[in-house]
Order: structure tokens, then C-alpha cells, then sequence
């Protein structure tokens, strides 16, 4: 399979509107549009029967003690772990295409609602849902897209990758609220192909 967008080309910088967040010129960072980008795809294996996908940063920082402090960075050979922005479940087998703001059209405090979504499939929780644990105004269950937020003084580049799996069964073997660890093990045996599309983000203006 080809996974693509007309939103940026593979390897390059993700445009801010797609994000979170966006850098600002003295308060170091914004709230952004966070749309989801448009996604389409070809080369689809001969018996998919429905697609998941997922959106992934594996750069974020292990600890969060530097995490945007002003007054340092974080270093770049820090321990990095995974932050799952998007996972859809149930996409149709004979759908090629998502358009532009089908995972968020702007930032929803506490979370968008799901799990299902409008065209019958059914969203994950990303790992804004945890992140935001114990904050009064934003803590909830956040389904569909969130884009981009690395730390503005974060001195690795970020890389966001798309991954689109083709799947042999009609439906993500999976019932309730489920996160993208939890999907990902679901369909394990049931993949037929996947393809991969990645873009960069930074916050940081000496990053990119």
C-alpha cells in the first residue's frame, strides 16, 4: 500500500494548522487549528475488509522535568518514548480516501465525544487523555485527532507517523473505550498490509 497527503510530502515539515500547537513569537507557543489532514491511499491488498489507523510521535520525552521550562532544554539523547495522537477503527474495506478535518476540526477541552464517529466507524482515546490527567480544565477522554504539541524547548526534532493497516476482518476485534496499544494488539493477526506516511514538527525556532 501508499499512504499519502496533499497536506505535505513524507519526510517534510507538518504544516501548523494540523497541530496542537504552533510556535509564537514571545509566548513561546499557541493553541493551533488542529485539523486533521486530508489522507488517501492505493495499493490496497486484495481481501481488506475494513482499515485502522493510527498517528504516533515516538520522540516525546521519557520524563517531563524539563518539559516546557523556560529556563532549559530538553536533551536531545533523553530516553524517548511513544504518544499516540489518532487511532480510527473501522474505516471501510473500499474507502481510499479521508478528507481534510475528518479526526478534528479545532480543540475540544475534555475531549471530542466517541467513540463512533458519523460514517459508522469508531475512534480510540489518544494519549492527550492521560496527559491531561488531573488537570481541572482540560482532563477527559480525548477521541479522534490531536495533533502536534512537542515541548517548545525540546531540542530533537519530532517525527508524527501515519499508519494506515489494512485488515482481513470487517470490524477492529475490540469492544468499548480502547487505546492504541490495546487496537494494535487486537488486530496483530489479522493484518494484511500497512503503509506508512511521516512528517516533522518542532516548537522550538532552532529546531527543524
Amino acid at each position: 500500500m501508499h499512504l499519502s497527503t496533499p497536506a505535505f510530502a513524507h519526510g517534510t515539515p507538518i504544516p501548523p494548522r494540523f497541530a496542537f500547537a504552533r510556535p509564537h513569537p514571545t509566548e513561546h507557543m499557541e493553541l493551533s487549528s488542529n485539523v486533521s489532514p486530508a489522507l488517501d491511499w492505493t495499493d490496497v491488498p486484495e481481501g481488506t475488509r475494513s482499515f485502522v489507523l493510527t498517528c504516533h510521535d515516538p520522540d516525546v520525552p521519557s520524563r517531563a522535568d524539563d518539559v516546557n521550562k523556560a529556563d532549559r532544554r530538553v536533551p536531545a539523547d533523553l530516553a524517548r518514548i511513544a504518544f499516540f495522537h489518532w487511532v480510527l477503527l473501522d474505516i471501510a474495506g473500499d474507502v481510499r480516501a479521508l478528507p481534510e478535518g475528518q479526526g478534528s476540526t479545532g480543540i475540544t477541552p475534555r475531549g471530542k465525544p466517541g467513540p463512533e464517529t458519523q460514517d459508522g466507524g469508531r475512534h480510540g482515546i489518544n494519549d492527550f487523555t492521560a496527559w491531561f490527567t488531573g488537570d481541572k480544565d482540560m482532563e477527559g477522554a480525548y477521541f479522534g485527532y490531536d495533533g502536534p504539541c512537542p515541548p517548545f524547548n525540546d531540542t530533537l526534532l519530532h517525527h508524527y507517523w501515519f499508519t494506515l493497516y489494512a485488515l482481513d476482518v470487517p470490524r477492529c476485534p475490540i469492544e468499548g473505550t480502547a487505546d492504541a496499544r490495546q487496537v494494535l494488539a487486537a488486530i496483530r493477526p489479522h493484518i494484511l498490509a500497512q503503509a506508512t506516511l511521516m512528517g516533522t514538527y518542532s516548537l522550538a525556532p532552532d529546531v527543524g
